[in-house]
C-alpha cells in the first residue's frame, strides 16, 4: 500500500498548502497548484521578454517560436473574428495562450517527484495547476470580466448593453434578453470545466491503468499498463495544446461578440 501511495498518479491534481502566514486575523494558505501558478507567471514575464529582446529579420531559435505562435493565432484565430480590432486586443490573446498553455505543459513535469529524488525529502513543490477547479474558474473569470471591459470601452455601458440581444422584433427582447444573459453568465463556468475536466481526465485514465498492475499483479499486465500510460502521457502533450488553443478561440470569440457591430 505505501508503494501504491507512492506512485499514485493522481496526486499532482491534489491541492496540498505548502506555506502558510497569519495576517491580522486571517490565516492565508498557499497550495502547490498556486504556487506553480506564480511560477508559471515569473517565468513568462523573463523568458518571453527575452526572446524577442534582440529582433532579427530572420528570427531565429526561441524568437521563431514565439514569433510563428503570435502570428499564426493573430492572422488565422483572430482576425476573422475581431477584423480591424485584432491589434487592439490580441495582446490579451497572446497572454491566455501562452499562459494556458505553460500551465498544462507544467502540469506534466513531475516537479515533486524530482525535487523528492534530489533532496531526499518528501516534496509536494508540483502538480497540475489546470487540474484545479479554483485555478481554470479563475482564467474563465477572467475571460468573463474581460469581455464585458472591452465590450463596454467599445460601445459605451448603455450601447453594450442594447448590443447584448441580436436584432428581433421588439416583442421578443423580453425572452431574448433574459436568454442572452443566461448565456453569458455561463461562458465562464463553462471554459472553467471544459479546461479542468480534460487535464484531470487524463491523470485519471492513467491512474486507472496503473491500477491494473496491483490489481492482477502479472508481469504482461504491467508491461502492458507502463506501455499504455507512456503513450497516454505523449497524447496528454496534444491536449495540453489543443486546450490552450481552444481556450483563446473562444476568448477570441467572445471579444468579437462584445466588440463588433453586427448587432
Amino acid at each position: 500500500m505505501q508503494t501504491l501511495a507512492q506512485l499514485n498518479p493522481l496526486e499532482p491534481i491534489t491541492a496540498v498548502p505548502l506555506f502558510t502566514w497569519q495576517v491580522g486575523p486571517w490565516l492565508v494558505t498557499m497550495s502547490n497548484h498556486a504556487f506553480m501558478v506564480l511560477v508559471v507567471a515569473g517565468f513568462l514575464m523573463v523568458s518571453l521578454p527575452l526572446a524577442v529582446r534582440s529582433p532579427r529579420l530572420v528570427p531565429r531559435g526561441l524568437q521563431n517560436f514565439v514569433e510563428s505562435i503570435c502570428v499564426y493565432l493573430r492572422e488565422e484565430m483572430t482576425r476573422p473574428l475581431l477584423g480591424e480590432q485584432t491589434d487592439r486586443y490580441v495582446g490579451f490573446l497572446w497572454t491566455m495562450f501562452f499562459f494556458v498553455l505553460t500551465l498544462n505543459l507544467a502540469g506534466l513535469i513531475p516537479t515533486e517527484r524530482i525535487v523528492t529524488l534530489f533532496t531526499g525529502r518528501r516534496s509536494y513543490l508540483g502538480g497540475v495547476p489546470t487540474g484545479n477547479i479554483f485555478v481554470t474558474g479563475t482564467l474563465g473569470l477572467i475571460v468573463f470580466v474581460m469581455t464585458h471591459v472591452y465590450g463596454i470601452r467599445r460601445h459605451g455601458l448603455w450601447g453594450y448593453v442594447a448590443h447584448l440581444a441580436p436584432p428581433t422584433p421588439r416583442w421578443l427582447l423580453p425572452l431574448m434578453y433574459p436568454l442572452e444573459l443566461l448565456s453569458i453568465s455561463l461562458r465562464p463556468f463553462t471554459m472553467a470545466i471544459r479546461l479542468f475536466a480534460n487535464i484531470i481526465s487524463g491523470h485519471m485514465v492513467i491512474a486507472t491503468i496503473l491500477g491494473l498492475i496491483f490489481i492482477f499483479q502479472q508481469i504482461g499486465v504491467a508491461v502492458v499498463a507502463v506501455a499504455a500510460s507512456v503513450a497516454l502521457s505523449f497524447l496528454e502533450l496534444l491536449v495540453a495544446l489543443l486546450q490552450a488553443y481552444i481556450l483563446t478561440f473562444l476568448c477570441a470569440l467572445y471579444l468579437g461578440a462584445a466588440t463588433g457591430t453586427e448587432h
